[in-house]
């Protein structure tokens, strides 16, 4: 296409959108006309979106078409709705497994997933397609779904254009050299200024004369010395007042300091103009908690003409469901608190009650929405001020800090393009960091994208049925990650060199001219275990076996329950009596581990979950262990009594630690060697490991670069489990059984409880679901040891906490049933009953037999009713959840 005709589109294109371009979006239009690829790194709501708009409109005139994909559902169907009130009903297809809407169309958005999908396919949608937008790029660090966007970036034909955004991140330059080496010229485009200026706070409440304290967290581009000053002040009293002092005594000027309530923060926001506001709560819990405590407090923020408006809202919306699923759901408290003009917003909350929130607080009506992270990354909600209660977060398993990536995406939301001249960060102060933390956090507001690629069986399984097998490792070498860590190879070489000298410096001094040293060491410590026969120990042991070990502070029996081979030695995974999960090696040993006992480990192996880890400790307490036995005394010769000619050496002690210290410098120099070779081959080795292991299991045919007939249904299954479904599949675990119980045995491979506490007990629907389930557990526990034995990741073990539900449901069980036998949100049923039916689809497509694939289509069909039917369109992606803490 002509540059004219270009500048004419450009033309036309700003001004139906009505706005202006700002520098970085020009120079990206400019690369987009000159058909390169883009990476564009900006700060949320900066007007990145709009250089992927610009390529769909070029797409269009150049009458080709476009795909627009987003990591979750949600940004999906909001892109979609989006664009479809631009360019018309037909003109916009929608495909996010769940859901297909003109798929035809020319520009069509989709969840990554579902392109790299048709990737692998060879789909005849690529073939008249002209750009993908790939949005909110910087997921390709995410630990799960990460190497979906490299096998995207990687595999899409060359022909096809990307347009990349991101979030800002401090590698854009390091991402686009790699996608020039991979798919020809990237352009780099990195704009660092918000939109809207973000001013930074930390509130107190300071209890001492009852007042709420709004701290700038910056003066003059450091951390505020008045703040630090409260806070070392606040530590003082509650120093003082645990008793570590005397009575009175202390630094003079202590505070009682605490953190604000959520009402009186609402109303110092409310005073000083700063409303609209998302609250960030780490809690779904919590969140619906905040809202109910407003209803209670009698905070009114709104309106009759805003309470007519989201009446409306809500008819349109809510209108379709039966006052049963409505009185499940909670929606008269959810109304009152929508007419309060606040609101909750989480997974936790159906589709339909979250898009009420997400249009009501999008047309100003609401005030104050508290939400989960998820929002952070899910539709455009900008808001005034920010407010994040905490720094830190439950992540499933313990407490962490929020990382730089995660609070820059929370903050991103402050400040309103177009309206606000000012956006406010408001962080509260917590007894448990320290202000120093807040500041230091506030002002990393960049990141650097780090990549998670590993070989998948799913992606093996493709890149053998589409490359020859040098192709197809050569592939694995072309990832983020082996550019990554191919940079981090000069990095370490450098460092390498450098030990390397200290080395020998080292080896020089502990020379000595009366004779050997190293012999002499060697006769003093004859009498130590060598290291070989500590590891042959280790190899030696099995899951449940009981051995006498150190873990931190705790001295006792453990049990086994891995071990895995890395190239640093043997790793020993073990359960204490405590229940706590540790990695021990051969140096943790300081003579070879004799088992002195056994266990049963439980049925499902899942030592990342509390309750597995607990029973095998409780499991430890009642066995019968054999007493540890006394450590066998080093048998060291006193010096003096050693005929040695290094004895007359008058510097001996200083050549000892000179020895000694090369020996710790040589161990330096061994690791930064094997950092180096694992870097260098590790993703070679992972890809190797995996060919192997598909190739004993039967999917890739031995002696052949070719997949077996099931290994084509591996490579057509698309799931976290892929290779224990296929199993699964060939066990005919999966077969013989009625539509509702193949849904139900899904539903254990899909669902994964995530809260702090224990899991309820599970309850099973019928004796064919409990059968096939013990099977998958006994399954699942093969794989696993298969997976440790090649040296690979294992998969998530199979959880039955949601199979009941899924079998209730497609047997005509209404939402109030589901949810009330459940004790789970109806957020949470729709999403993994929304799991279930993506997964059932896959069956019925790969099934062996015709009579699964039937089975499998009906629960299909039995699933995709009722608010499960009303929500496509505006429902979540497999990882849009939150804690339920």
């Amino acid at each position: 296409m002509g540059e004219s005709v270009s500048d004419d589109v450009r033309t036309v294109f700003l001004d139906r959108m009505g706005v202006v371009a700002d520098r970085f979006q020009l120079e990206a239009f400019d690369a987009v006309d000159r058909g390169e690829h883009v990476v564009v790194s900006a700060p949320t709501g900066s007007g990145k979106t709009l250089v992927a708009e610009y390529a769909v409109e070029m797409a269009i005139a150049r009458r080709r078409r476009a795909f627009y994909t987003a990591p979750l559902k949600a940004l999906s169907n909001q892109k979609f709705r989006d664009l479809t009130a631009r360019y018309g009903v037909g003109r916009v297809g929608l495909l996010t497994g769940d859901v297909a809407i003109d798929g035809d169309a020319p520009v069509v958005v989709m969840t990554t997933e579902v392109l790299r999908n048709m990737i692998y396919a060879g789909s005849s949608a690529l073939n008249d397609l002209d750009v993908v937008v790939l949005d909110e790029v910087h997921f390709l660090q995410d630990a799960y779904r990460g190497p979906v966007w490299e096998e995207v970036i990687i595999h899409l034909p060359e022909r096809i254009r990307l347009v990349c955004l991101s979030a800002t991140v401090g590698n854009a330059d390091q991402l686009a050299d790699w996608m020039t080496t991979v798919r020809g010229t990237t352009s780099v485009v990195v704009e660092t200024t918000r939109p809207v200026e973000l001013h930074d706070h930390h509130l107190v409440a300071d209890r001492t004369d009852d007042r709420l304290r709004l701290l700038p967290t910056f003066v003059d581009g450091v951390a505020n010395r008045d703040a630090v000053k409260l806070d070392e002040a606040g530590m003082a009293a509650r120093w003082r007042g645990r008793g570590h002092a005397r009575r009175g005594a202390g630094p003079s000027g202590a505070r009682r300091l605490a953190t604000p309530g959520r009402v009186e923060t609402i109303e110092l926001l409310a005073d000083r103009q700063m409303l609209p506001a998302i609250f960030f709560i780490f809690s779904r819990n919590q969140c619906s908690e905040a809202a109910a405590t407003c209803v209670a407090a009698g905070i009114s923020l709104i309106g009759d003409e805003e309470r007519d408006a989201i009446r409306g809202i809500l008819s349109d919306r809510l209108g379709g469901m039966s006052a049963d699923d409505l009185a499940a759901l909670g929606s008269t408290d959810f109304e009152q608190q929508l007419m309060a003009g606040v609101a909750p917003h989480h997974a936790g909350l159906v589709p339909p009650f979250k898009e009420v929130v997400e249009r009501c607080f999008a047309q100003g009506l609401l005030k104050v929405v508290f939400a989960t992270e998820t929002l952070a990354v899910g539709v455009n909600m900008p808001a005034r001020t920010v407010v994040i209660e905490r720094i830190t977060k439950y992540n499933g398993d313990h407490h962490v800090t929020l990382t730089p990536a995660e609070f820059t995406q929370l903050t991103g939301r402050a400040g309103r393009r177009g309206i606000d001249t000012v956006g406010h960060e408001v962080v509260l102060w917590s007894p448990f960091v320290r202000f120093e933390q807040v500041a230091a956090l506030a002002a990393s507001r960049q990141f650097d994208l780090r990549s998670v690629f590993r070989p998948t069986y799913n992606m093996v399984a493709n890149l053998v049925a589409r490359h020859e097998r040098e192709r197809a490792r050569e592939l694995m070498t072309m990832s983020f990650a082996q550019y990554q860590r191919d940079g981090e190879v000069v990095r370490l070489q450098t460092m390498l060199a450098r030990r390397k000298e200290r080395l020998a410096e080292a080896t020089s001094q502990a020379q000595s001219p009366y004779g050997d040293i190293d012999d002499y060491r060697r006769n003093l410590d004859d009498g130590m275990p060598a290291v070989n026969d500590v590891e042959a120990a280790i190899a030696g042991l099995r899951p449940g076996d009981v051995i006498h070990a150190v873990v931190g502070p705790y001295r006792g029996p453990v049990a086994v329950v891995a071990t895995a081979h890395r190239s640093s030695g043997l790793r020993l995974s073990v359960i204490t009596a405590a229940g706590r999960l540790s990695t021990l090696s051969s140096r943790d040993f300081p003579s070879p581990p004799v088992v002195a006992g056994s266990v049963v480990l439980p049925g499902q192996f899942s030592p990342h979950r509390k309750d597995f880890r607990t029973e095998v400790g409780r499991r430890i307490k009642s066995a019968k262990v054999a007493p540890a036995g006394s450590r066998r005394a080093r048998q060291r010769t006193a010096a003096h009594e050693l005929a040695h000619p290094v004895l007359e050496d008058p510097d001996l002690r200083q050549r000892l630690r000179a020895a000694a210290d090369a020996d710790r410098r040589a161990a330096e120099v061994a690791e930064l060697a094997a950092r180096i070779d694992d870097r260098r081959s590790s993703l070679g080795n992972d890809f190797d490991a995996v060919v192997a292991l598909l190739t004993e299991r039967g999917l890739i045919a031995a002696g052949e670069w070719a997949l077996t007939a099931d290994g084509q249904i591996l490579a057509g299954l698309f799931h976290e489990s892929d290779l224990l479904l296929v199993e699964a599949l060939r066990r005919g675990i999966f077969d013989g059984v009625e539509p509702a119980e193949v849904a139900a045995i899904a539903a254990s491979v899909v669902y994964e409880y995530r809260g702090p506490d224990d899991p309820p007990p599970v309850v099973m629907p019928s004796v064919a679901v409990r059968e096939r389930v013990a099977a998958l557990d006994a399954l699942s526990v093969d794989l696993a040891a298969l997976e440790r034995r090649y040296g690979l990741a294992t998969h998530r073990s199979p959880d039955a906490g949601f199979a009941a539900a899924a079998f209730a449901w497609c047997a005509g069980a209404d939402l109030a049933e589901v949810v009330g036998s459940e004790e789970m949100a109806g957020g949470d049923v729709v999403r993994n009953l929304r799991q279930v039916i993506d997964l059932c689809q896959q069956l019925a497509d790969v099934a062996p037999l015709a009579a699964t694939r039937r089975a499998a289509s009906e629960a299909v069909s039995l699933a995709s009713r009722g608010i499960i039917s009303q929500s496509v369109g505006v429902g979540e992606g497999a990882n849009d959840a939150d804690s339920a803490q």
